[in-house]
């Protein structure tokens, strides 16, 4: 039998797993958490200078043969992360492993009759009718999920009982992974929509608000930016990001087609660059207290549009902290210069 597995990317494995077994009917098999060994093997079968999330991936997959997985699903992006499929492929299989590797979507575009016609191939028997069934119900379990994710950011900071929102948050995932149509999904939505409003946080007035803007996998991973949006909260601050899921397959093209002229560039920088600029004004305009923009190393859009953010923050006063990490990113560090902004924030603050 098929033995499917695919990289880590936030909690988005939920839906993933629950789409490959409904729609498809194959065993996933899901690898250990990304853990510093993920990090390590990964590190050790890349090439030296490629991005991180390269080899995080890379380190989840081999964890993933190595427990059995023969079927192997990655998703293509509008960068380098578009190539990660076919290099991935040769260095598993110069390792030894003996698998078949899927990319389901080619130059970052989702073609979903392509991602039909190669699911196909791993599971000959799915009709069209329950690829779109269980696609649509995927895709909607994504955007509520999407939706109790920006509510966490807001509130998490504030919760008077440490750790409610976390736990919640999982029984909410379970629930979501247990349902079989759309009127489930959404009673369940609706259900812990109104449990997580329950839950009791106490917010000041005087609390901080940061936005987290940068490349996609680097914000939506959080073992990769090192549990970033945790320490923040730590610190009794609201936190803002945009990139999600339903941004990234519903809404992206749309926003910066509309907003790139509430900027001064005239081109498309390409993955997430224009997008981050458009979002730096925006958290400018509604007085953020500051900026956080975290990006994998080596991620060349990225690299181009740290200046003009940097300008742009700085033309509205807003600080901003750059962050760039690597499997070799020391977490004391991150700590560290986290610290050293949330005391610059507080300064700023009293004067």
């Amino acid at each position: 039998m098929t033995k499917i597995a695919f990289p880590y990317i936030g909690d988005y494995h939920v839906p993933a797993k629950f789409f490959i077994e409904k729609a498809l009917g194959k065993e996933v098999i899901m690898p250990p958490k990304i853990t510093k060994k993920t990090v390590e093997i990964g590190n050790k079968n890349s090439p030296e200078f490629v991005c991180s999330p390269f080899k995080y991936t890379l380190g989840t997959l081999i964890e993933a043969l190595e427990m059995g997985a023969d079927t192997l699903i990655q998703l293509g992006g509008g960068c380098r992360y578009g190539y990660y499929a076919e290099v991935q492929e040769k260095i598993l299989k110069d390792l030894g492993y003996n698998f078949e590797m899927v990319n389901l979507i080619n130059n970052g575009k989702p073609n979903f009759l392509g991602i039909y016609r190669k699911l196909k191939k791993i599971s000959p028997k799915i009709s069209i009718f329950k690829f779109i069934y269980y696609g649509f119900l995927t895709s909607k379990m994504v955007i509520y999920m999407d939706i109790i994710d920006s509510y966490i950011r807001e509130n998490i900071a504030f919760e008077l009982e440490e750790g409610s929102f976390e736990s919640l948050k999982k029984l909410m995932l379970l629930d979501f992974s247990k349902i079989n149509n759309f009127k489930e999904l959404k009673n369940k939505f609706n259900y812990y929509k109104e449990e997580f409003r329950k839950l009791k946080v106490r917010k000041p007035n005087d609390f901080y608000k940061v936005g987290i803007i940068g490349e996609l996998y680097t914000i939506m991973e959080p073992a990769s930016n090192y549990y970033l949006e945790k320490e923040l909260a730590k610190h009794k601050i609201e936190i803002k990001r945009f990139t999600n899921a339903t941004y990234l397959l519903f809404e992206k093209k749309r926003f910066v087609k509309k907003n790139i002229k509430h900027v001064n560039i005239k081109y498309k920088m390409g993955a997430d660059a224009t997008d981050n600029i458009i979002r730096t004004q925006y958290l400018c305009d509604e007085k953020y207290d500051g900026i956080i923009h975290i990006k994998s190393s080596f991620c060349t859009p990225e690299i181009a549009a740290m200046p003009i953010i940097s300008k742009v923050a700085s033309d509205n006063n807003v600080p901003v902290l750059f962050f760039s990490f690597d499997t070799n990113t020391i977490e004391t560090g991150v700590h560290t210069r986290l610290e050293a902004f949330y005391d610059m924030l507080e300064m700023r603050k009293r004067k």
